[in-house]
């Protein structure tokens, strides 16, 4: 299997024509990992003492940036609030697993959150101490961030995060500094394929399970049938594949703030239901994909499968 240094220089091949023959559990033709990205009470405000408000909320405003806008902050309220459980409830009514993206300080803002996912059987995987980017901070500042982040999540979730993933993209020390932490069974911050890799990072091999802002709640107009339309081609497109030998995964991310809204839960309801009475679809929490990649990797690029 092709590895990537940890040098940052940039791999435009991939798989290439030999992508490897997975088997998923059970023969699915699709891993579908949905994405509870959970910021609410982490992101950038006046009340955090950052000096700006944030974006990414139900409609973008023109408001002075220098004042506190009370407006936004009540948008991501609802995310925390009641967007969060309505999700929490569709996937227990679906017995399908999902894995919480989660930023310390938003559990810390709200535990009850954190302890009810993980009674429910989701995962977890470290959003950052902040819904914060990274490009901002020092080498220094974004190892300690992780450290905090880490031992938060130890006492809200009730463990250590299983992966790490970054607000919109890593830093160039990111990959680096989450593996000499260590703990950590891969990271997601690459957008790069439909299938995890290994690459090189000082002499450690590191798992990366690719994320996507395709099949996410913040495209478009966020009109619940356009996103129920763009996730029904996504997948049966990767079905189709995965029926002919090729099985992808599929990342969907979510928003309690924005798809936590009733309307879009519909859409995401009717998209389930969808998946699930097609078949041959293994809903997945994103460790289990990153053990399974693990344990049988070898098996698929050597064709035994």
């Amino acid at each position: 299997m092709q590895e990537i240094s940890s040098n940052l220089s940039r791999n435009l091949v991939g798989y290439g024509k030999d992508v490897p023959v997975v088997r998923w559990p059970n023969g699915a033709n699709v891993a579908v990992n949905l994405v509870v990205n959970y910021e609410e009470g982490s992101e950038y405000s006046h009340e955090m003492g950052d000096g700006e408000n944030d974006s990414l909320a139900e409609v973008e405003y023109a408001f002075p940036a220098h004042l506190r806008d009370l407006a936004k902050e009540s948008m991501y309220e609802y995310g925390s609030r009641v967007g969060v459980w309505r999700l929490l409830r569709l996937f227990d009514e679906y017995d399908v697993k999902a894995t919480f993206f989660g930023c310390a300080v938003a559990f810390e803002r709200n535990p009850e959150v954190a302890s009810a996912a993980r009674e429910a059987g989701h995962d977890l995987l470290g959003h950052g101490w902040r819904w914060e980017e990274q490009w901002r901070l020092s080498r220094e500042e974004e190892a300690n961030r992780i450290k905090k982040a880490v031992a938060s999540f130890k006492e809200t979730w009730g463990e250590a995060p299983s992966g790490w993933y970054c607000r919109y993209g890593p830093s160039i020390n990111t990959r680096e500094l989450v593996v000499e932490h260590g703990g950590f069974l891969y990271d997601s911050d690459a957008y790069n394929d439909d299938l995890p890799y290994y690459v090189d990072v000082r002499g450690v091999r590191h798992l990366v399970v690719p994320y996507s802002l395709t099949y996410n709640d913040i495209q478009g107009t966020r009109s619940p049938s356009l996103f129920l339309d763009y996730l029904k081609r996504g997948f049966d497109e990767l079905w189709l594949e995965g029926s002919r030998g090729r099985p992808k995964m599929m990342s969907i991310g979510l928003h309690p703030r924005l798809v936590g809204q009733a309307a879009r839960t519909g859409a995401l309801r009717e998209f389930i239901e969808y998946a699930q009475a097609k078949g041959d679809v293994w809903f997945a929490r994103r460790a289990d994909i990153a053990r399974w990649w693990n344990e049988h990797s070898a098996e698929f690029v050597t064709g035994q499968a």
